[in-house]
């Protein structure tokens, strides 16, 4: 088949979809507006940073001077904020249940005396351990205060001994630790998760596209009709013909030219509805159901034509969330240099992230000849595979049998990508297998795709499910 004839399935079922989306709303909005959303909302809400400021409370059972110096330590915290001094323990837990505070802090009795006794003066630390990061910054916040009293404490000590200032600080603690981080030194949750969140979001929704794309043409039995439009336009206009003869002069010219044209809808869904019997039957003759004049049928189905009319279906899609993906990508760069070469790995891999959810969406609907029971997988799916993907749960420490499961996943290998070269600035090579393997993929889902698509037209019978 020629290359002329491949370009014209392709720009016809462009042509299609275009005109689809423009008389649905919905379905444009699920192609433009909502991952644009969903792109900026998650960045806002990740745009502080860090986390400062979560808020604690605190029972003072002592009132001495070294107990108001660890409040005032304690609220001086970048991580922790004294929101409410309580005074019993049931206060306390009532406002821990609310969730006005996430942890309580009490400072016993004779704190103080012990301390200046050189006894043992323990902080009582108790925190909402269900939310989990939480918990870990606030626990850390407050063993970096009770660290700094107690070395205070004892740093004064030895001083009152006689011992040099800088010879006392070493007494306390010879041994100390120079942490240098590597990667995301600044803790910034926006460059860690928001970078990351975005593409899996996108990956839900590409793959739900993908499904309602192909799955709305069986589920409203359109699907002959869409093949029959993309592969011969002749058929199509002696279609219009044969219609016209029962119409009148301006209705028949109305016809004519949208279906040469593209332009009107309702006109062509008379012609769809009037064409059903040809799509069930391919290679045979229809008839008109007013004056039983020959309809003309659809061709033979051709790979070739309809692989490119899949790829013209799927053009607006894919062009939208390109767009999305470089936007996410801009806001996920950071404000240090990122090599270009880095920067366009990691959107080549997004982009094949995008392409192949698409054609999963697609396969398990033709695969199972319903919209709904494709929409149930893919939601399955990728819904929670950023759980399997080693971001916020360490890849290494989940069992075995999980890990075959995230290995399975596409979105696990483009996060590996990502992280690799947006945040750890690490070689373009390192990440090669990996946009190797996406691109594999994307082949192979692309050619399972038409191949499914080629047996559901060959069952017309089972269209129309749910």
């Amino acid at each position: 088949m020629r290359l002329t004839q491949l370009s014209e399935a392709f720009i016809r079922s462009a042509a299609y979809e275009r005109r689809f989306l423009h008389k649905n709303p919905w379905d444009l909005t699920m192609v433009v507006w909502i991952p644009l959303l969903t792109v900026l909302l998650i960045w806002w809400i990740f745009s502080q940073t860090q986390i400062t400021n979560l808020p604690i409370g605190v029972i003072d059972q002592d009132n001495g001077p070294v107990a108001n110096t660890a409040v005032r330590y304690l609220d001086a915290s970048p991580t922790l904020s004294v929101r409410q001094m309580y005074y019993s323990a049931a206060e306390a837990k009532a406002a821990i249940l609310q969730r006005d505070i996430y942890a309580v802090v009490i400072i016993p009795e004779d704190f103080s005396r012990n301390i200046l006794s050189s006894k043992s003066a323990p902080l009582i630390l108790q925190v909402n351990a269900q939310y989990g990061t939480h918990s870990g910054i606030i626990q850390t916040g407050v063993q970096a205060v009770a660290g700094t009293l107690s070395a205070g404490v004892e740093i004064q000590r030895l001083i009152k001994q006689g011992m040099a200032p800088s010879q006392a600080a070493i007494a306390y603690s010879p041994i100390s630790i120079q942490r240098i981080s590597l990667f995301n030194a600044a803790t910034d949750y926006q460059q860690f998760l928001a970078s990351t969140v975005i593409p899996a979001l996108l990956h839900i929704l590409a793959m739900v596209i993908g499904a309602t794309t192909i799955g709305r043409e069986l589920r409203d039995k359109q699907l002959g009709h869409w093949y029959g439009f993309i592969a011969s336009a002749q058929a199509y206009d002696n279609l219009s013909g044969s219609i016209s003869d029962n119409l009148s002069d301006s209705a028949s010219a109305n016809i004519s030219g949208n279906v040469n044209n593209n332009v009107a809808d309702n006109t062509v869904q008379n012609i769809v509805a009037l064409s059903q019997p040809a799509a069930k039957l391919p290679n045979s003759t229809a008839k008109d159901n007013t004056n039983q004049k020959p309809v003309s049928t659809l061709p033979s189905v051709h790979m070739g034509v309809l692989l490119f009319g899949l790829l013209g279906k799927y053009f607006w899609p894919m062009l939208a969330y390109g767009l999305w993906s470089i936007l996410a990508l801009w806001l996920a760069t950071p404000q240090e240099s990122v090599a270009s070469s880095a920067v366009f790995a990691t959107y080549l891999g997004l982009l094949l992230l995008m392409m192949l959810s698409f054609w999963l969406g697609a396969i398990f609907t033709l695969g199972s000849f319903s919209l709904r029971m494709g929409l149930s997988t893919t939601g399955f799916i990728s819904a929670p595979s950023y759980a399997f993907a080693g971001v916020t749960f360490p890849y290494i420490a989940i069992s075995d049998s999980a890990k075959h499961w995230s290995d399975a996943l596409p979105l696990t290998h483009y996060l590996k990508l990502h992280i690799a070269q947006m945040q750890m600035q690490a070689p373009v090579a390192i990440s090669l297998p990996i946009l190797y393997g996406l691109a594999i993929a994307t082949v192979v889902a692309m050619m399972l795709t038409a191949l499914l698509t080629k047996r559901a037209l060959a069952h017309p019978e089972r269209w129309g499910a749910r």
